[in-house]
């Protein structure tokens, strides 16, 4: 069943939007590099993993309903990143970003009657849900912290630990 041309035009944008994601994690992780803490750096790295699986999987989904994915020039916003909580900020408003972005796939896909994206989008509508509070949980205990270096060393240490992101 070919793709409504309004819901086609909202999965390109967000195939995009998810490699811009995978973009703006990639410079968080340099960020954190240049602080000297690797955990963070390398949570941030599976997370532009992550992300560029999620632009392949709305992308496959084009393909296999025999439509174009259009790639377009990506755009990372400039990000003032001073401490560790200016980056799991920036991350946090940015996944609300992207949330948005699904829950109007959501409606774009009821209202032009495109069951067939459904399964697709609301994994990424249950994704989503998940990766907010994974980072709001992460803000919180660097807002508990504060600029306790030892406390911002034990979430680093903890979040080393991250699997690789390749999963989703």
């Amino acid at each position: 069943m070919p793709i409504d041309n309004k819901l086609l035009t909202a999965i390109n944008e967000q195939v995009n939007a998810e490699f811009q994601a995978a973009l703006i994690y990639q410079q968080l992780s340099y960020e954190m590099d240049a602080l000297s803490l690797p955990g963070l750096r390398d949570w941030f790295a599976s997370q532009a993993v992550e992300e560029q699986a999620h632009a392949a999987k709305f992308a496959q989904h084009l393909l296999d309903r025999g439509e174009k994915v259009a790639l377009h020039t990506i755009e990372v916003p400039e990000l003032t990143i001073n401490t560790a909580l200016d980056a799991f900020q920036a991350a946090c408003d940015h996944e609300k970003k992207v949330s948005a972005m699904i829950r109007d796939l959501a409606l774009i896909a009821d209202e032009v009657k495109d069951l067939d994206s459904r399964s697709l989008i609301n994994f990424f509508l249950d994704e989503q849900i998940e990766e907010e509070a994974t980072v709001s949980e992460i803000v919180d205990q660097l807002k508990l912290v504060g600029t306790d270096g030892s406390g911002i060393l034990r979430i680093d240490a903890r979040l080393a630990g991250r699997p690789t992101g390749q999963e989703a």
